[in-house]
């Protein structure tokens, strides 16, 4: 029982990421924006799933969420978003593990993340002068992080609510 719980909690956060990458796609591109700068709000579902689970359960959402995005957005998207969910998971992961808030835990994520997309799409383009674009990505990723960590300091207590009782507070971790 406990197990079938845990992949239904699985499930819903995988679900609520795709959702979210999904919705966040249809957003029209601002044009002072660096190329491809999203707001990462499935970042809050992964940032959520790294504190209140562990590192497993939310790279497992950040891959899968990973995969949505190859099948509709194609390879070159789908390699940015594994490499920079992955990455900025590990990250955030770590933050939230040294007790660092949301806010810091959501800039430390996004900043990753950007990072690990301006190396695939300089590895993918043989650009090295994409890296002009670092100082942009990275001042995007402060704006980007402190929305989401925010927003995540937002749902964090209904979402621990809605786990615990799926889960029971014993079976968080």
């Amino acid at each position: 029982m406990n197990a079938s719980r845990k992949t239904a909690l699985l499930g819903m956060l995988t679900a609520a990421a795709v959702a979210l990458s999904f919705l966040e796609s249809l957003l029209p591109v601002l044009p002072f924006l660096p190329p491809g700068a999203k707001a990462g709000f499935s970042n809050i579902v992964t940032m959520f799933a790294a504190g209140f689970w562990g590192p497993l359960p939310a790279l497992t959402v950040a891959v899968l969420k990973s995969g949505f995005v190859l099948v509709t957005r194609g390879a070159t998207a789908g390699a940015m978003s594994l490499c920079g969910g992955v990455l900025s998971t590990l990250v955030m992961w770590l933050c939230l593990k040294g007790r660092c808030s949301l806010l810091i835990t959501g800039v430390a994520g996004a900043m990753t993340h950007n990072l690990a997309q301006l190396g695939v799409a300089i590895a993918m383009t043989q650009t090295p002068g994409l890296v002009y674009y670092l100082p942009a990505l990275m001042l995007f990723a402060v704006a980007a992080g402190t929305v989401t960590g925010l927003l995540l300091k937002a749902v964090w207590p209904p979402l621990t609510t809605l786990a615990d009782r799926l889960l029971g507070p014993k079976e968080k971790r």
